[in-house]
C-alpha cells in the first residue's frame, strides 16, 4: 500500500513538471526591450538597469538627483554589448504627481519606444517606535513606497495591454512580508505593495502582462546605510540575525524572476522559506510551485515559530536593560 501511494505521488509529480511549462508564461526577451527603472540612479535600482542592459535592454532610468543619474548613466553605458543601446535620463519625483509622471513616460516612449519592462524601484525607508514617528512620516512614506508604484505603473498599464505583452516589477521588502519593531510605517508601505500587485495580477494576466514582486532582505546600498542612522536597538538587533546581500545578487535575481514572469520574486534560503509562508492566495507561476509551497508550509511555519520567538526575545532583553538604566540614572 505505502510503495503504491509513493508510486502515486511520484507520477503526480512528474506530471506537474510536464504540465507546468504549459501554463507558465513566455519569457520575456530583454536584447532591443525597453525598460524603464525608477529609483535607478543609485543601490538595487541601478544594479537592475545595468544588468537589463548588460542582456541588450534600452533603459530609462528616473530618478529625482540629476547629478546622480548622470553618474549612473555613465556606469550603466560601460556595459553595452552594442553600439545602438541607449540609456534615456529623466529627472521626476514618481510619488508627488501622477499628470507629470505620465507625461515623463509619454517622453520616454517616444524615444525609446512602448514600455516592455517597468521596475517600481523608487523608495525609502525610515524606522521608530509607533508613537514616537510622526504622522508626517506614514505619510511621507506611503506617498514614496505606494503612490510611488502607483503612477508610473498606471502611466504604463493601458500601452501594455494593448500590445498583449509587459512585466511590471514591484520592489517591496521583506519586511512586506511580515512586520518587525521599528517599522509600523515601513512596513505597512511595503505591504500595500502586495495587495496592488495581487489585484493588478488578476486584472492584466488574460492581456499576457504580468507583475513580479520581489521581496529583497538587507542589502548593502546608500539607502540601507542612511536607514541605520536611525534603526532602534532592538530593529537593528533583529536585522542582524541575518546577513546582508549585495544589490548586484538581488537585482540579477529581481530581472530573472521578471523575465520568466513569476510573481514571487525571493533571495537566499531564507527569503524563500518567507514567500512560502507568506505565500496566502498570491498567484502561482507554475503547478510545480503551489505543490512545493503546499508542501513546505508545516515545516517552514515550524522554523517561523523560532525565529518569531527570537526576535520577542531580543525586544524584551532590550526593554529590561533600558528600564535597568533608567533606575541607575534615578539612583545616581
Amino acid at each position: 500500500m505505502l510503495l503504491l501511494a509513493a508510486a502515486f505521488l511520484v507520477a503526480f509529480v512528474l506530471l506537474l513538471y510536464m504540465v507546468s511549462p504549459l501554463i507558465s508564461p513566455k519569457p520575456l526577451a530583454l536584447p532591443g526591450a525597453h525598460v524603464v527603472v525608477t529609483g535607478g540612479s543609485s543601490g538595487i535600482g541601478k544594479c537592475i538597469a545595468i544588468e537589463c542592459y548588460k542582456q541588450g535592454a534600452f533603459i530609462t532610468l528616473v530618478a529625482r538627483n540629476e547629478d546622480k543619474l548622470l553618474q549612473a548613466k555613465k556606469e550603466i553605458e560601460k556595459h553595452s554589448i552594442n553600439d545602438k543601446q541607449v540609456v534615456l535620463c529623466i529627472s521626476v519625483d514618481v510619488s508627488q504627481d501622477y499628470s507629470q509622471v505620465e507625461n515623463v513616460i509619454k517622453q520616454a516612449q517616444e524615444k525609446l519606444g512602448p514600455v516592455d519592462m517597468l521596475v517600481n524601484c523608487a523608495g525609502m525607508s525610515l524606522s521608530g517606535k509607533f508613537e514616537d514617528l510622526e504622522v508626517s512620516t506614514f505619510e511621507r512614506l506611503m506617498s514614496v513606497n505606494y503612490l510611488g508604484s502607483v503612477y508610473p505603473s498606471r502611466a504604463v498599464i493601458t500601452t501594455m495591454k494593448e500590445r498583449r505583452v509587459g512585466r511590471i516589477v514591484f520592489v517591496s521588502s521583506q519586511a512586506g512580508q511580515l512586520g518587525l519593531f521599528g517599522f509600523t510605517a515601513y512596513s505597512s508601505s511595503k505591504f500595500a505593495i502586495r495587495g496592488l500587485a495581487e489585484a493588478l495580477q488578476m486584472e492584466v494576466k488574460p492581456y499576457n502582462v504580468y507583475v513580479t514582486v520581489a521581496y529583497p532582505p538587507d542589502t548593502d546600498t546608500p539607502g540601507f546605510a542612511e536607514e541605520n542612522k536611525t534603526k532602534p536597538l532592538e530593529t537593528r538587533l533583529i536585522s542582524e540575525t541575518v546577513s546582508v546581500c549585495k544589490p548586484e545578487q538581488v537585482a540579477k535575481q529581481i530581472v530573472k524572476d521578471a523575465i520568466q514572469g513569476n510573481f514571487n520574486s525571493s533571495i537566499g534560503s531564507d527569503g524563500y522559506m518567507l514567500s512560502s509562508l507568506t505565500c496566502g492566495m498570491a498567484p502561482v507561476t507554475s503547478i510545480t510551485e503551489g505543490l512545493q509551497q503546499v508542501v513546505t508550509m508545516g515545516l517552514f511555519r515550524t522554523i517561523a515559530l523560532f525565529y518569531l520567538g527570537s526576535f520577542d526575545s531580543i525586544v524584551r532583553r532590550c526593554m529590561m536593560q533600558r528600564a535597568k538604566s533608567e533606575v541607575a540614572d534615578k539612583t545616581a
